[in-house]
């Protein structure tokens, strides 16, 4: 039999977050990889999954997401950013951040369309864009004073009369970067003046540290009707296995994002939903307690990961710290991190996999900081015998 899967998906195959995930249950070692936290989230807002299940919320919620959860996340929207979004028609709720990512860019994209993404990025930008049968131009994001930047004439010089749109994620996964007023507005003049489309990833729009604000694309002059705007509950509330996240647009693009969603996943999660209500309307107390807890565990592993020998570069945001691993003799993270269980019993994500341009990212390993205080420790002692255990 020939080979069954399309062409334009063969390039995808297994993540490495599966792959790597795999060798820490193989190996035992300690997952520093795959972002999720080792601890629940809020346990009234569980509490709250639970009475929705068991008081039958269990078949299928409206196709646009529970009136209750688009009224939570309109009221977020407007107490946190100002943003105003009709529950009614400009919200909708979707699987997870990446459903909404992959139903937008599906759903604004004709194949030979460009996408111009920031490198390194969220693996399923490239495989939804491919999906789309678009293509993907990157625009690199180097390191500048300590924390990854992108070059704005080189950004200008990514549009072409066949851009669509621009993914934006900011936060930023994986270098931790929040992207800086200036750096957002560079954007939003080139996508008014070329009439581009901005689909905005900000699933850790809670998550910043040290004072550092995250400012939605969607709330500077003139992009608020030409933003897809998405999120989730997933790391605000440390439910990633809820999948449950959120698009707020104008009326148009949400109608055409929700075209494409009702024949991918129609709709899902009924209990979670009315559960998700509940924590944006009554939680964010423990999310703030979340983020300083978080920021304690980011300077931890960077301590740590400093002694042992990287050269470790600053996140403002998410759960990730970037690591150069030269100074420790090393040059290629995928060979690194492939060795990391046998050599320190550690796993870790080689970020030269969110590059088009992997040779750019060859050098920086990515380390997950949210996880539990002792198993941190746990992972920088045994990351401290790396530079003898060559």
């Amino acid at each position: 039999m020939t080979e069954p899967l399309v062409a334009r998906m063969r390039a995808f195959g297994t993540t490495i977050f599966a792959e790597m995930s795999a060798l820490a249950v193989e190996t035992g070692s300690i997952n520093l990889g795959q972002g999720f936290p080792d601890t629940d989230g809020p346990a009234a807002m569980l509490d709250r999954a639970v009475q929705a299940i068991t008081s039958g919320a269990n078949q299928y919620p409206p196709g646009p997401g529970t009136p209750e959860l688009r009224r939570a996340v309109s009221e977020h929207r407007a107490a946190h950013y100002g943003l105003s979004y009709d529950p009614a028609g400009e919200i909708l709720i979707t699987v997870g951040a990446t459903e909404a990512i992959a139903a937008a860019v599906l759903a604004l994209c004709e194949p030979g369309d460009e996408v111009i993404a920031f490198e390194p990025y969220y693996d399923s930008y490239a495989a939804s864009i491919a999906l789309a049968q678009a293509r993907l131009v990157a625009v690199t994001m180097r390191p500048v004073e300590g924390r990854f930047t992108f070059d704005p004439d080189e950004l200008r010089a990514a549009v072409t009369p066949r851009t669509r749109a621009i993914l934006v994620n900011s936060p930023h996964n994986p270098t931790g970067t929040v992207f800086t007023r200036a750096e957002l507005e560079v954007i939003a003049t080139l996508c008014q003046e070329r009439d581009l489309v901005a689909v905005t990833d900000e699933v850790y729009e809670h998550l910043t540290f040290d004072g550092v604000e995250h400012i939605p694309l969607a709330t500077l002059p003139g992009m608020r009707e030409r933003t897809v705007m998405i999120s989730s509950a997933g790391k605000t509330f440390s439910v990633t296995g809820w999948k449950t996240g959120w698009v707020c647009a104008p009326p148009a693009l949400v109608t055409a994002v929700q075209t494409v969603k009702q024949f991918l996943t129609f709709t899902a999660s009924a209990p979670w939903q009315l559960a998700v209500a509940y924590g944006l309307r009554n939680e964010l107390e423990w999310v703030s307690a979340l983020r300083a807890g978080l920021q304690d565990k980011r300077d931890r592993l960077m301590e740590g990961l400093a002694a042992a020998g990287f050269s470790v570069l600053r996140p403002s945001g998410t759960y990730f710290v970037q690591t150069d691993i030269r100074p420790l003799g090393f040059s290629d993270g995928l060979e690194l991190t492939r060795r990391l269980p046998e050599l320190a019993g550690v796993v870790a994500i080689p970020t030269q996999v969110f590059y088009d341009h992997a040779e750019r990212g060859r050098h920086f390993v990515r380390f997950a900081f949210c996880k539990k205080d002792e198993v941190i420790d746990e992972a920088v002692t045994r990351l401290k015998h790396l530079s003898t255990a060559r």
